[in-house]
C-alpha cells in the first residue's frame, strides 16, 4: 500500500480514537450522552469510509466513499463544536481535535478533486 494512503488511513483511525477518548469524559447528562453519540457515530466512521475508499473497484466507488467520510467529517466538526459551545466540554479540549477535522477534509476534498481531474482526462 501507497505511504501516502497508510498515512491517512492511521491518521483517521487516529481521529476515531481521540473521538471515543473525548466521548469517555463527558459527563452523564442527557444532552452530553445525545451530542456525545452522535459524535462517536460519525468520528468513528470516518476511517470506515477511507478503507472502503482505499479497496474501491472504480474511481466512481472511490469518489463514493471519499464524499461518504466527507460528510461524516462534517457531522463530526458540527457536534464537537456544539458540545463546546453549549458549554459541556471546554473549546480547548477539542481545538486540535477540530483542526484534525479541518486538515483531514482539507486532504480528503483533494483527494475527489484528483479523482474527479483524472476522470476528466481519460
Amino acid at each position: 500500500m501507497n505511504s501516502k494512503y497508510q498515512d491517512l488511513r492511521s491518521r483517521t483511525k487516529l481521529f476515531a480514537l481521540r473521538v471515543i477518548r473525548m466521548y469517555g469524559e463527558l459527563p452523564n447528562t442527557t444532552g452530553a450522552q445525545v451530542m456525545g453519540k452522535q459524535v462517536l457515530r460519525s468520528g468513528t466512521s470516518v476511517g470506515a469510509h477511507y478503507r472502503e475508499a482505499s479497496r474501491a473497484r472504480s474511481t466512481a466507488e472511490f469518489i463514493s466513499k471519499i464524499e461518504g467520510g466527507l460528510a461524516e467529517l462534517e457531522e463530526t466538526a458540527y457536534w464537537i463544536e456544539l458540545l463546546s459551545e453549549s458549554g459541556i466540554i471546554s473549546p480547548a479540549r477539542v481545538e486540535d481535535l477540530l483542526a484534525e477535522a479541518n486538515e483531514l477534509t482539507s486532504i480528503l476534498v483533494t483527494c475527489v478533486k484528483n479523482a474527479k481531474s483524472d476522470v476528466k482526462k481519460g
